[in-house]
């Protein structure tokens, strides 16, 4: 299968950091399909062997294991082609036209690597080119919109330019392997199933946690914050997967429709819901790994007296027969203790205590990252001779070692699926559009709320309310356990 791939945005940060990595990867894996070609699009004026000199310079900075030898630099270059364009010029989409027709590729994935901004203005000018024909797909990478008017316009022009199936909205987080075993744990064993519902289980959390700042980053991020940034689209599609029904298959659209009758659950917010059940927080200076590091307002680029989030911690619930009163806690924020992706699983306590002691409820925890795996906590017993005294003990798997030879990274498998076609885990229109709407209260509540966030010291897990947020109901976040 014959393939073109073009970035427009060819040497923006996302390109050459995450999108060409991931391009060799599946390249040097052998998964990439023969007979494709890869186009850089930019504003600067260069040959294509001058694009390749300054990716390879690029690529020194890509990790040791995934960094290139010479020889395979120059064999995988060889796909790599580059082009001037001027993206609010017609005859430049002209141009690309006849580029791509000079062999007529099986399949065109159009990949818009590109500010959020110029969606609309790239869709509108590649139709009016004919640069929509029906072996043609358009990747829109996050964030899509920064409220729902803003991704309704984005979805309004791409809908009249490309049909649904052509439209891939990327999350990378569907592309991690762990995300992707959190279907084939539900569906594909019978042991989980008929636990998996609120008699069973006391609570979810999901925790996307980052020990990193905004760094130079600051005045984007301080137009986005982490609720945007982390909660509307990664933490969400999370819930998502955990809270959904089973699908009837494992087509894309099967799937999307259980995802969004979750979102459309979701219990709604209120002014007043979201002062007692959300939690904001701004990173002040602090300790991370021993090292001193700035507050947020510290940061390059933010501006003095900003109000912008790098916390959030919410309480929210599934209004359906599966799981009416079971409370899912969603955390996310910059400059905490640990860099830690994971969603647990807390299930009731036994109902009837025969053991002396304590006893420690079960846990599932799914691994997302650094680690990539499962691990099952249960009780077992001490067999120390003290008496029938109860201890937990842990059931771990790691994936990455499990599967080592055959682990596809988030980017090289979502590129490889928009080039074969594959929606499966790509966003629907309709369900970025729920989610937006899910968070839009949270948003005006905070606009009409001049507190501001709450302070947190930069090594710490957030503010403290995070805690009482959750130890309102009887629990606790897994690391205060």
């Amino acid at each position: 299968m014959s393939f073109d791939l073009v970035f427009f945005g060819g040497t923006g940060d996302l390109t050459w950091r995450k999108l060409m990595p991931a391009l060799f990867q599946a390249f040097r894996h052998g998964k990439l399909p023969p007979g494709g070609r890869i186009l850089a699009v930019a504003r600067d004026d260069q040959s294509d062997q001058r694009y390749r000199d300054w990716l390879k310079e690029r690529f020194r900075e890509v990790d040791g294991a995934k960094r290139p030898t010479e020889e395979e630099f120059e064999q995988f270059a060889q796909l790599v082609h580059y082009r001037r364009m001027d993206l609010s010029q017609p005859e430049h989409y002209a141009g690309l036209k006849t580029w791509l027709e000079e062999r007529n590729a099986d399949t065109v994935v159009l990949y818009l690597a590109t500010s959020p901004h110029l969606f609309t203005q790239i869709c509108e000018q590649l139709g009016a080119a004919g640069l929509n024909h029906d072996r043609i797909r358009v990747v829109l990478e996050k964030p899509l919109g920064h409220d729902l008017a803003s991704a309704q316009a984005i979805n309004q022009v791409v809908r009249k330019v490309f049909a649904e199936k052509q439209a891939f909205r990327i999350d990378h987080y569907l592309g991690k392997p762990s995300v992707q075993n959190l279907m084939a744990l539900r569906f594909g064993n019978a042991l989980f199933e008929p636990l998996w519902r609120r008699e069973s289980i006391a609570n979810i959390q999901i925790t996307l946690a980052e020990r990193l700042g905004v760094g130079t980053r600051g005045g984007f991020y301080d137009g986005t914050g982490a609720l945007r940034d982390m909660i509307q689209n990664h933490a969400l599609q999370l819930l998502t997967m955990i809270a959904m029904e089973p699908p009837s298959s494992n087509d894309a659209d099967a799937i999307r429709d259980e995802k969004l009758k979750v979102l459309r659950s979701l219990k709604p917010f209120t002014a007043e819901s979201v002062t007692r059940d959300v939690v904001r927080g701004q990173y002040r200076a602090g300790n991370v790994e021993g090292a001193a590091v700035p507050g947020y307002l510290e940061e390059v680029k933010v501006p003095a007296g900003s109000q912008c989030e790098t916390f959030v911690a919410l309480r929210t619930e599934v209004d359906n027969w599966r799981w009416a009163g079971v409370p899912f806690y969603l955390r996310t924020g910059k400059r905490l203790a640990e860099r830690d992706a994971q969603i647990v699983v807390n299930f009731r306590d036994v109902p009837h205590k025969i053991f002396p002691g304590t006893y420690h409820p079960n846990r599932l925890v799914i691994k997302l990252q650094p680690e990539d795996g499962l691990e099952l906590q249960l009780m077992a017993h001490k067999g120390t001779g003290q008496g029938e005294q109860l201890t937990p003990v842990s059931l771990d798997l790691d994936f990455d070692k499990a599967f080592a030879t055959n682990r596809v990274g988030a980017y090289e498998r979502l590129l490889l699926d928009a080039i074969a076609g594959r929606l499966n885990l790509f966003v629907r229109s309709d369900e970025q559009e729920q989610a937006w709407r899910w968070v839009e209260p949270i948003l005006a509540a905070w606009a009409a709320d001049t507190s501001g966030p709450r302070p947190y010291a930069a090594g710490s897990w957030g503010p403290a309310a995070a805690s009482a947020l959750v130890a309102r109901d009887g629990f606790s976040w897994v690391e205060e356990s």
